[in-house]
């Protein structure tokens, strides 16, 4: 405790008298000052005993000790000392009695008690406060090391909790409770999500302080790694601003939890290294020889069907499509809205929905206990994750958060949402290539569609026209029925369209001749011009396939 102006009161050597406010000498006393100046005010910082003997005050007007009084007070000064025995036998009662009105303590000092006694009974009793604090930190300290080595991060945060007296809470990259102590704080704690989120858009390290609803407490969130992006956050929930003691603990947990978080990175990048070489020998087709370089690791993910997730980033995508063009940046704003608790995640990674995925996907698995497989390929992602399994679910659920960002058209960064997911049907190791070749399928298919995630098993119950939309499809169609618009640019009759009706009556003379209103031996004359035009027969099923796909393209212009 620092010290206070009762702790004085009571300092046997001081022999201070209490004159007013008897009923606040329980304040705090940040430091003992010496001033006879009428007005110190421009230098209090506030907090301060300030000690007098009234050498250029009129103490005896009480309009002036008023104003005085109220000064001192409006600057946050916790008492006054005014020494007897000096100017004045005893305090004057226009001070005295200003200071009643105001509620300002008011003590006397004795002539035999040196003002510097008084302020070496005040840094004294600081620096034993500081002392304590600090003896009180350093045990703190060695407390939380010896729960984090040996119960983890759990028996982290149940330390932290009972030195802090409130709770703490531990969050994953993705903004979800990992742990949380005691067992009712999670709940707290998951309130904070959306805050989190926001603490991961700022550069590591970085703090910020939360108020509760109805301030029912106050909560302290850090982000934790030295990385780029942080890695995780803790939360530290107190019913006030924590204390000297309190801040060593909390910095003692972060400093723990930080070092915890980089031997899983390295960790993770050890797994990671495993991952691709397992993903290797799927693609090869050695399952088996992939299955014991797995080990306990990936395993269970190959014992059971799988899916295959391909995911592309803007870049990569837009080199893809368009090999001449400069690949652009995501810089992604995501804001509140339907699924921004996923969405958030983005903003989260720098802009990066690629590695925001891929954070999504790995904490979706690792609290559901599910083993989950990640490969970073430059500019792609492949993940194998379980059938019906958490990892796939979340997989969706970023990309529908994304999707939705993405069509708002006054969004900050709207259209920066680039990314395009390829999902494959379920499989097993032997299958694992085959799963692979569906998913760049998808991929492909949502490119060309512009959306952000596409399943494979979604391209056989659709319709094979919106593929038709490629331009490069649609280049083939101008320059495959050229002739024939030219033709009838001219006046000389309507082969396009009496080619779509015969094509749409399957070679029906009658209907198709019915549709256009003509007869049929003068549709049979268009038909040969157009065969003489192009210089294909239209007996051939392929001649026909082409030109029916040719006019479907260029009538989706």
């Amino acid at each position: 405790m620092p010290p206070t102006l009762a702790s004085l009161v009571h300092h046997s050597a001081l022999k201070l008298t209490v004159r007013a406010g008897e009923d606040r000498l329980d304040v705090p006393v940040r430091w003992a000052h010496v001033s006879e100046l009428a007005d110190p005010v421009p230098y209090m910082e506030g907090g301060e005993l300030l000690l007098i003997t009234a050498l250029k005050l009129d103490a005896e007007d009480p309009e002036a000790m008023r104003r005085y009084v109220r000064r001192l007070v409006g600057a946050g000064v916790v008492g006054l000392g005014f020494a007897v025995g000096v100017n004045y036998e005893e305090i004057p009662k226009a001070l005295v009695d200003a200071a009643q009105e105001e509620g300002l303590p008011l003590l006397e000092v004795p002539r035999r008690t040196p003002f510097l006694a008084i302020s070496k009974a005040v840094s004294a009793a600081i620096a034993a406060d500081q002392y304590r604090a600090v003896t009180a930190g350093f045990a703190a300290q060695r407390e939380l090391t010896k729960q984090a080595l040996t119960s983890g991060p759990e028996g982290l945060l149940t330390a932290l909790a009972g030195q802090v007296d409130g709770w703490a809470a531990l969050y994953d990259a993705s903004g979800a409770v990992v742990a949380a102590a005691p067992e009712w704080a999670g709940r707290r704690a998951a309130r904070l999500t959306a805050d989190v989120q926001r603490l991961r858009e700022r550069p590591a390290p970085a703090s910020s302080v939360v108020g509760g609803p109805d301030h029912e407490d106050r909560v302290e969130l850090h982000s934790l790694g030295t990385g780029r992006r942080p890695r995780a956050a803790l939360a530290v929930g107190t019913a006030a601003a924590p204390g000297t003691a309190e801040r060593y603990a909390v910095h003692s947990a972060i400093a723990l939890l930080t070092l915890t978080t980089e031997r899983s990175r390295s960790l993770h990048a050890a797994e990671q290294r495993i991952g691709t070489a397992v993903l290797r020998m799927l693609l090869a087709g050695e399952p088996d020889h992939a299955r014991a370089v797995a080990g306990d690791l990936y395993g269970a993910l190959l014992d059971a069907p799988f899916r295959v997730i391909v995911a592309e980033s803007a870049s990569g995508a837009a080199a893809r499509a368009h090999p001449d063009a400069h690949a652009r940046v995501p810089v992604a704003a995501v804001k509140p809205g339907p699924g921004a608790s996923v969405a958030l995640a983005v903003a989260g990674t720098g802009g990066d929905p690629l590695g925001g995925l891929a954070e999504t996907v790995e904490s979706a698995a690792a609290r559901s206990g599910e083993a989950v497989l990640v490969v970073p390929e430059g500019e792609r992602l492949v993940v194998l994750a379980a059938d019906g399994g958490a990892a796939v679910a979340a997989c969706a659920t970023y990309a529908a958060a994304l999707e939705a960002a993405r069509a708002v058209p006054e969004q900050a960064g709207a259209d920066e949402y680039e990314l395009v997911v390829g999902l494959s049907a379920p499989a097993g190791p032997i299958a694992a290539a085959a799963a692979y070749k569906q998913a760049e399928q998808a991929l492909s298919v949502a490119r060309r569609r512009g959306r952000v995630l596409v399943e494979h098993e979604q391209l056989a119950a659709g319709s094979v026209l919106p593929l038709l939309a490629d331009d490069a499809v649609k280049a083939f169609a101008d320059g495959l029925l050229r002739a024939l618009h030219e033709h009838d640019a001219t006046g000389r009759g309507d082969l396009v369209a009496s080619l779509r009706a015969w094509l749409s009556r399957h070679g029906q003379w009658d209907a198709a001749a019915a549709d256009l209103g003509v007869h049929r031996h003068t549709l049979r004359y268009r038909m040969r011009r157009v065969e003489e035009i192009l210089g294909r027969s239209l007996d051939d099923p392929d001649v026909r396939m082409e030109l029916w796909l040719a006019l479907k393209a260029t009538s989706t212009d």
